[in-house]
Order: structure tokens, then sequence, then C-alpha cells
């Protein structure tokens, strides 16, 4: 797996380095005893400034690192980036996130995020960064939030062409991350910085040069992003993504494409608009709810996320508010259906609560058929009442209007029903005013979005809707009959084959074929000591090791003269022309360069002295085996001369080992035979759980059938 980058736009290198870089910074600093720790800033602008200027900006950018957790940040560029008036490019790019709001606002209204929604703001140039469209989402537990993000990214790019867009979160270019397996090998953490981005709907991955200057148009240090966004204008057509890496991505937001377009000027359906995935993710469930909450979640399905929020991250300060309740009265409770994401309601459903005594809920036993509707509403009410009770119940009006009075709002509203957002529904119905509802809380959260001092908090939200909107208890009660019905909620239980497929599916692998019995019975073992040696034959370096999984690739080969043709070089008269013992990218070019390994070409004098020196390797070798033989070592082994008819290996293993092992002439060993042995007792001691043997198999897509012999087996006999 790639190791995160720094999230920035002008660094490069793994996220660990810029932390460790700073602490060496300051270390000398502390330990210098002129420096008061009170007034270390004032010491170094009189004896340091130059000193102080560069302390400020590691600082600076050490805090441009310290990305918040669980974050996603994307920038949307305008190209071709051309010297322009910022006032001028401003407005411009204030249009485009009017039009992009406006154009995928069927999708984003009734989206329930985690935490924060998808959105888009101004953002001024800084260096060779130009002006551009920015959003930060902080995603939390929810991983899809993420990755539905990077699909309106990607459609973005799509659907307006003269777009550049990167998206990355704090653990770096989590796009490469997510196609690990399908990287070119010079791609790596300390040059992937610019380098990725989504263009005409498409991942992008920006080249290096193999040799500085071999390509005039790239740099070849990682480019910055005002060169990046050239090479993308000038040759789109040579940094497209391969194929491997754009399926690797495009797996991991399958089911968010839709066939209706959303720049369709015919009226459409918003269940088509609205993708499978996410209704996929979404769970309907039963709740003995307060009225009020009710009432607010009818007209802000969304809140019900601030709500588990709020109880799912309590503490002991927040749980005071719900010891008697203000806002929410248990004595008000009727039963509901509230909408959750899967990630919301395993949050609430996973939590173990007892309410206080004092807040006068009630829980029916557990063997109650509406215990579970009992104790989710009971959970919500206590996380409503902890965002209520964080506010004032007379906070300030001019929250309450900002939207109304945005003079962006009329246009915006327009745009919605030019894209028939309300479907024919008659003004002022109750739909209607629901859907316009949404619309300007979409409008408020996303599109203009106020100063953080004028933003209501799901607090002020809530009382806000408690104020203004009228319901009707008796009312809420007769709907009860109508609810619809509760999802199943199996999938948070998971079978050990359940949790297989999954992860099967997040690496990207194809669901392994289950063996038949017929295939248990006489099931071939070569294909695992044949896997071994093909992993054996694989490069491995200091990064890792090479497996041999790819069905595409070519059957793998090992010439035993080549390999010991190189060792005869490293060994014999070329001793000073490999120093290292680990094999890199340079020994394996050498390895299949038929100059290098060919004894003919060597003068007569040299291939006697490489061939004495072979000769040499392999009586010594002959001498460590016949000492090994003597040993335990030696005799835990299987030999060739071992393997006779069945009857005759019980009564004569041990005589046979013995004279092997006393004889002048070495008995060869069955390589084979005594891999497979080795495997399989190792997969045999895991007890179906997983383990070193399991996990390598695996990964060269060797499947092994369940152990139904229980017996304790150390060797196994061939037919």
């Amino acid at each position: 797996m790639l190791p995160p980058t720094r999230s920035s736009d002008d660094a490069c290198g793994s996220g660990a380095e810029p932390v460790s870089d700073f602490q060496s910074f300051r270390r000398p600093r502390v330990l210098d005893k002129r420096v008061d720790p009170a007034r270390g800033t004032l010491w170094l602008l009189l004896a340091a400034p130059d000193l102080l200027t560069s302390y400020q900006g590691r600082m600076e950018e050490n805090m441009k690192l310290a990305t918040v957790e669980d974050t996603v940040e994307y920038r949307l560029f305008l190209i071709p980036d051309e010297p322009r008036d910022p006032e001028e490019h401003k407005e411009i790019l204030q249009k485009y996130i009017e039009k992009i709001m406006t154009q995928f606002a069927p999708m984003l209204v009734p989206y329930i995020w985690q935490n924060q929604p998808f959105n888009l703001k101004y953002k001024p140039g800084k260096g060779d960064v130009p002006a551009h469209m920015f959003g930060m989402t902080k995603f939390g537990d929810n991983i899809e939030d993420e990755w539905f993000i990077v699909y309106i990214v990607k459609r973005i790019t799509k659907e307006f062409p003269e777009l550049v867009a990167r998206i990355e979160d704090n653990d770096g270019e989590f796009l490469l991350i997510e196609a690990a397996d399908f990287l070119p090998k010079w791609l790596d953490p300390d040059n992937s910085a610019n380098r990725v981005f989504f263009h005409h709907g498409e991942l992008c991955i920006i080249p290096a040069p193999k040799k500085p200057g071999a390509v005039p148009w790239l740099p070849t240090t990682p480019p910055t992003i005002s060169q990046a966004l050239n090479i993308i204008s000038t040759h789109p057509e040579k940094i497209l993504a391969s194929e491997s890496i754009r399926a690797a991505v495009n797996r991991r937001i399958r089911g968010y494409e839709n066939k209706h377009s959303l720049l369709t000027k015919e009226p459409f359906d918003l269940s088509l608009v609205y993708p499978e995935k996410i209704k996929a993710s979404l769970h309907q469930a039963h709740c003995f709810l307060p009225a009020g909450i009710a009432a607010v979640l009818k007209q802000r399905p969304r809140l019900v996320a601030a709500g588990v929020q709020a109880f799912y991250l309590r503490d002991p300060t927040d749980l005071r508010a719900c010891r008697v309740f203000k806002t929410f009265l248990p004595e008000t409770r009727i039963m509901t259906s509230v909408t959750f994401t899967k990630c919301l309601y395993a949050q609430l459903v996973q939590q173990r609560f007892v309410p206080d005594r004092r807040s006068c809920y009630r829980l029916p036993p557990p063997s109650h058929p509406q215990y579970r509707a009992h104790e989710l509403g009971m959970k919500l009410a206590h996380g409503f009442e902890i965002l209520c009770s964080k506010c004032s119940p007379h906070f300030s009006d001019s929250k309450k209007s900002h939207v109304i009075t945005s003079p962006l709002w009329a246009g915006f509203l327009e745009s919605l029903k030019k894209n028939d957002y309300f479907k024919g529904l008659i003004g002022g119905s109750a739909q209607y005013q629901e859907r316009l509802e949404m619309a300007k809380n979409y409008f408020q959260l996303c599109v203009n979005r106020p100063e953080s001092s004028l933003a209501m908090s799901p607090g002020e939200e809530i009382l806000t809707l408690l104020q203004t909107i009228p319901f009707d208890i008796e009312e809420l009660k007769k709907e009860e009959a109508n609810l619809p019905p509760e999802d199943d909620d199996q999938w948070l239980e998971l079978s050990p084959d359940q949790l297989d497929q999954l992860l099967q599916e997040a690496a990207g692998k194809k669901e392994p074929e289950p063996i038949s019995k017929g295939q248990k019975e006489n099931y071939d073992l070569t294909q695992v000591s044949e896997s071994m040696k093909a992993f054996i034959s694989k490069v491995s370096t200091h990064k890792g090791a090479e497996l041999p999984r790819e069905p595409s690739e070519a059957p793998i080969t090992f010439d035993a003269d080549s390999f010991f043709n190189y060792f005869d070089k490293v060994l014999g008269s070329r001793l000073h022309e490999s120093d290292s013992d680990d094999v890199d990218e340079e020994d394996s070019e050498c390895l299949d360069s038929d100059d290098d390994l060919d004894l003919e070409t060597q003068e007569p004098g040299e291939e006697a002295s490489i061939k004495g020196t072979l000769d040499d390797l392999k009586s010594y070798m002959a001498q460590m085996d016949q000492e090994l033989a003597h040993t335990s070592i030696g005799k835990s082994f299987t030999t060739q001369k071992q393997m006779e008819p069945l009857s005759q290996t019980t009564n004569n293993n041990s005589d046979e080992e013995d004279s092997g092992a006393g004889g002048s002439v070495m008995t060869p060993l069955d390589v084979d035979l005594n891999l497979v042995s080795n495997i399989l007792e190792s997969y045999s001691s895991q007890a179906g759980l997983a383990g070193p043997a399991s996990n390598l198999l695996q990964s060269m897509g060797v499947q092994l059938p369940d152990n139904t012999d229980h017996r304790p087996t150390s060797k196994p006999t061939k037919d």
C-alpha cells in the first residue's frame, strides 16, 4: 500500500517527515539555556531575525500539514491558467460555484452527511497556487461520504471540461493508495505531489521523465500546481492514468453513476438521479420519539446525523442536561419512521445506555416486540436534548433570516425550478414546502455559507424549527398506523464467509470458486509448490516482495545456469563489482542481460577461474550436507529415496534416513514434498484462523481445502 503523502499543495514526501523535521529543529532551541520559553520569540527576533523567519515558516507549514483527521479537501482549477484580473477571476469562479451547486442539487439536497456536507467557496491565489474553488468536508466514521465526494468531483470535471480537480485527505494521495497494486514503480510518496488530477471525468497522473531533460515539457522534480495545470491543458492525452489504475478507483465509486444525465433539459424523476449505492446505504427504522423530534426530522432529515453524533460522542457534562428533559418531554412520544445511514444506525444501536431515572424515559423489557424502537427513540431523544442544551433559546434573529436576505437565493431558486426540482408540485402544497425547506437548508449550508459567527448550530436550527413549524401530536399519532415497514438489520451481523467476500472486494479480487467435494479428495498439491517457486523467483527488495498473483503475467522460469553464473561473478574475479547482498532493480537488469552472463564471452583464463570457483563452492556445499546429515536437522527432511510404496515407507522410514545420513553419497532431498509438508503443517496449526501460511497462499491465488482430518500428521504421502 502506498504510504500517505503530505497534504500540501507544494510539498512532497511522507506525512511523518514534517513532524520529525520540525521536532529536530525545535530541540536545540529548547536545550539552549539562553532561551526562556516565555520569551523565546523575542530572543529569536533580537538575536537571529533570519532564524525567526525560518521558525515561523516551519510553524506555518506544520500547522498547514496538521490536517483534521477524517477530512477530505478538494480543489477545482480553471484551465488554461492564464493571467487574469483578480476581481474578474473571482467573479468567474463564483459563477462556476453557483452553476455546480445548482446542477448537482438533486443529488446533494437529500443526502444525509455524517458530519459536514459537500461545499465550495472561492479561495484567492497564493504563491504558485492560482485562485480556485475550494471545499473541505469532515466525513468522520462514514468513509462513504468521502467516496461520494470523489464521484461528485469526478462528475464535475466531466460536465465542465474546462475545470481540473485535485482531491486528497489527511492520508494524502488516497486515490493512489486505492490503486497501489497497479502503480508504476517510479511513483512513490516522495515524488507524487501535484501529479494526480481529474480532467474530463478521468483520472490523470502527470508522469516523470526517465532522465532529466528527456521530455522537455516534464519537470525533473514534482511539478508545482501552475506547472501541472499547464501540462494538463497542453498535453491532456499523455497524462491519462493507466486502465488498471482508473479501474481501481472506478470500482470504489461504482454504484453512484446513473444513466440519467444531470445536464438534461428534460424533466427527470429524482429517484432516477439518486444513485442506487446511496439508497443501499440508508436504513429505515421505527423509533418511539418525542413529537417535536419527529416534526423536525420530517422537515430536515439530515439533522438525524447531528442527533446521533451528539449521543455517540456524549460526555458526563452533556448528560447533565438529560437528567430532566426541558425541550423533548417523554410524555409526547409517538411512533414514527426515521431514515438513518447505516453508519449512523450502527453507532446508535451498538452503544449500551441506561437513561437516568430522573429523565422519566422508561424502556419496556427486552422481550417486548417494540423494544428496539423504544431504545432507538430514547437514545435519539438524548442526542437532540444535548444539542438544544448547548445554545440559548434567545439566539440572534439575524441567523434565522440569513437565507432569504441573500442576493443569491432568487437565482438559486430559479435554477432549481429550471431543473424541475419541484416536479411540478403546486406552490404552497405540503410537498412543495417540504422540498423548499430542504432547498433553503442546502443553500445555507453549501451555496451561501455564512461566517462562523452567523452560522446556525444544529441546536439553534432545531429550536428555530420548533418555533416555526406547526405540528399536532394527535395527527402524528394517527400516522402510526401507516408507517412504512422497517428495514432488516441483519447486515449488522457478518458471517466469516461474508467478511472474506468484503475483504476480497475491497482488495479488488474476484471471489474464489468454492472447492467441490471431488476436488478436495483429488486436490493437486503441486500448485502449492509451483506457487512458492514462482514467489521465490520474484524480485525482492527492501520495499517488499512481488507476488505472482496476476494471471496475465507470463509463466515464471528459473535459469539455474544464469543464477550460478551471477554468483560466480560476485564471488569470483569480479568481486569488486558488487558490494551488496540485496538484489535491486539494477541487479535484476543484470540478471536479464545476456552480455553479462554468457560464459562464452569470457577470456579462457577467466573462464577456468570461474569453473574452479564453482567446483569449490559445490564441494563446500557437499561437505556441509554431510555434516548436517548426522544431526536432527538433516533427519527432519524427507529424501527421494524414502518415497516408496506406503507399506514399505511406514516400516523402513527411520532406517533409510539413518543409512542415507551415514552413507558416503547423500540421498537427494525431495524439495517439493518438504515444502508442501511444512506449509500444510503450518496451515493445519492455524485451526481455521488467519496465519502466515493461509495469507501467503491466498495472496498467490492458491486456495486450500478445509482440513477435515484432525489427526496430527507430520508428513503427507504421495499417491
